[in-house]
């Protein structure tokens, strides 16, 4: 019988938080990054795949999802601010040590949360969450960069163009062997709460903001070289996001990363869960024996 997945939501920072929550609370902690434009929701099949043998914990960012969503006028979106509510989630759970799986908006976040204690993190799935520039697809970031450097309607423009169905769809299905694969309940789903009043401006903050995570890569990277933390790298190379030069590139810092390519895109896991899981399953057991 497959474990069972409970969906709650906690008070943190007089927000609402919602996470999924599934396995023991005494086996070892996974915890689950979304990235843009969805939820935890992304994690729904991998969540009891993995429970057997782990406490998986899933939350939605502020702003994303089934998690609060205010106003950009009462929540500073950046991506430091995303970090502080999910560590103070960690810390309301009494989670203290944990692996975590990141994906493309869960890096930053997952690479700030590593960096305020290195010593939590007991190793990293990194599912096209990039940590290097060599990451970086063009023309897509052009805009975002861009954007950032300089907010005006001429710039705004193309960043609202990212908040279509269009591109939400594209998200999904460039760079996947088998288009047929990937259920359009995602982008149909992730599309909905996007279009949420105000939400526009919210993602818009965060585009803004993301040049901050590429700043603090070099940190980043001192970690790696210091921590040489377990890493998986379970990799869409088809991604037109982030490429797959971004996965390559962990190795450059550590060495022992194990990294695999698959035939798929920016979201992987609609098309190789299982072979994802395996990946996962296998890497846990060696990297936190």
């Amino acid at each position: 019988m497959a474990p069972a997945v409970h969906h709650r939501t906690v008070i943190v920072n007089g927000l609402e938080v919602f996470y999924r929550e599934a396995g023991a609370s005494s086996s070892p902690t996974l915890v689950l990054l979304h990235g843009f434009p969805t939820s935890s929701h992304m994690f729904r099949h991998l969540i009891p795949a993995l429970a057997d043998r782990y406490h998986v914990i899933a939350p939605d960012h502020i702003g994303f999802g089934q998690s609060a969503m205010p106003s950009p006028e009462d929540f500073p979106y950046t991506f430091e601010a995303l970090t502080e509510i999910t560590a103070g989630l960690l810390q309301h759970l009494g989670i203290d040590r944990y692996a975590l799986y990141v994906q493309d908006y869960g890096a930053p976040i997952g690479w700030r949360l590593a960096l305020q204690d290195p010593d939590r993190i007991t190793a990293i799935i990194t599912q096209n969450g990039n940590a290097y520039e060599e990451g970086f697809v063009k023309p897509f970031w052009d805009g975002v960069f861009a954007y950032a450097a300089a907010p005006g309607p001429e710039t705004e423009a193309p960043m609202r163009g990212a908040l279509t169905a269009e591109i939400t769809r594209w998200q999904y299905v460039n760079g996947v062997a088998d288009p047929s694969l990937v259920s359009p309940d995602n982008w149909v789903h992730d599309q909905a709460l996007l279009d949420r009043p105000g939400n526009d401006e919210i993602q818009l903050r965060l585009f803004r903001d993301y040049p901050t995570n590429v700043d603090l890569y070099p940190q980043v990277h001192q970690y790696f070289r210091d921590s040489q933390v377990p890493l998986l790298a379970v990799w869409g190379a088809g991604d037109e996001i982030f490429g797959p030069d971004g996965a390559t590139a962990f190795s450059q810092d550590l060495p022992n990363a194990e990294i695999h390519l698959l035939e798929s895109g920016h979201f992987a896991l609609e098309s190789h869960l299982d072979t994802i899981t395996e990946h996962i399953r296998t890497f846990l057991t060696g990297a936190l024996a």
